[in-house]
Formats: C-alpha cells, structure tokens, sequence
C-alpha cells in the first residue's frame, strides 16, 4: 500500500505539569534513571522506547500523550498520510543533532507523531 514502512513506535511524548513529580513517578515505573535531564525536557530509554516528559506540554502545547512513529523519511510518510486524509498539525523541524519531528492529526483529532534520525 505504501512506499515507505515505519520502523515502529519507539518514542512517546507526555506533557507534565510538575516535571520534578513526574520524573519521580516515571523512574520508578521504568526502573531508570533518565538519561536527558533538563528544566524543559526529561527523557528515559527502556526497553528499547524513549520516554519523554514535556512540562506544560512544551512550545507545541500537548493535552495529551503523542506516539511517535520513526521513520526514514519522514517528508514521503507525511506526504502518504495527508494523501489518505491526515492533517498536518506541525510541520517537519529538526529538533536537534539532525533529528526532525513532524506531527499530524487523524480524521478524528488525534495526534499522531513522526521521527527521523539523520
């Protein structure tokens, strides 16, 4: 159906209001300590996932949770999903050390996330 797969959800975002709180409670659920730790993001890798804690939902105002798909080229899939009906809701930006993220909303609202590592 499509020309490019995705590799599989492998991060997801959470949008915290206490960041402090919410490192304590995600430590000990994932039994990590994380390996990125600043005031405007928090981050753990177990079992092969990247967890991430956003406060105040960070500069794209997450409400909820967002999975992020990785993928290798993250143009051609948002070019894929918007063809099937998906809306984009936050283009593809580099986010740092050549990593860009993209999101997109389902015909129901959801957000959707992509991720593509250089």
């Amino acid at each position: 159906m499509t020309s490019s797969s995705t590799q599989g959800i492998k991060t997801v975002l959470h949008p915290v209001s206490d960041l402090a709180k919410a490192k304590a409670v995600y430590a000990a659920l994932l039994g990590v300590e994380p390996q990125a730790d600043s005031s405007y993001y928090v981050g753990f890798e177990a079992g092969g996932q990247h967890i991430g804690l956003v406060p105040g939902g960070g500069p794209q105002g997450m409400t909820s949770p967002v999975a992020y798909w990785h993928v290798a080229d993250i143009e051609a899939k948002l070019a894929e999903v918007t063809a099937a009906g998906a809306t984009v809701k936050e283009s593809a930006h580099d986010v740092g050390g050549g990593r860009l993220v993209a999101t997109f909303t389902d015909p129901d609202g959801n957000v959707l996330g992509l991720l593509q590592d250089s």
